[in-house]
């Protein structure tokens, strides 16, 4: 039985996870804490937010964000890809600025117009 607590929503349910019995999880609230309870055994994912170096414009770095979750294991091996990026202003909200990071299947996108 693992225990581990809903990112989900502000509730913050604290669910338990029996990972020997198909997965059953008790303690949400909601049907959302029982999906995450699942794939969080199952294949944990998170999205990732970070910078990226930016010349030329009005801000010496670019506000990044993944366009999906990527497994967690890769959280680490994304934000290293992300440290030889550097951008050339005019960037644009939304903008791929690194695509398939690390083999992922996701892309690197800039959240803000610099």
């Amino acid at each position: 039985m693992k225990e581990l607590i809903c990112i989900t929503c502000p509730q913050g349910c604290h669910l338990k996870v029996d990972d020997e019995n198909g997965y059953t999880v008790i303690g949400n609230r909601c049907p959302r804490g029982e999906a995450y309870g699942r794939a969080e055994l199952i294949h944990p994912t998170r999205m990732v937010t970070s910078t990226v170096k930016c010349t030329g414009g009005s801000r010496p770095r670019c506000p990044v964000k993944t366009s999906g979750p990527v497994p967690k294991d890769m959280v680490f091996a994304v934000v290293a890809a992300l440290d030889a990026v550097e951008l050339t202003a005019p960037v644009r909200i939304g903008q791929v600025v690194l695509a398939n990071v690390c083999g992922t299947g996701v892309d690197i996108v800039a959240t803000k117009d610099i």
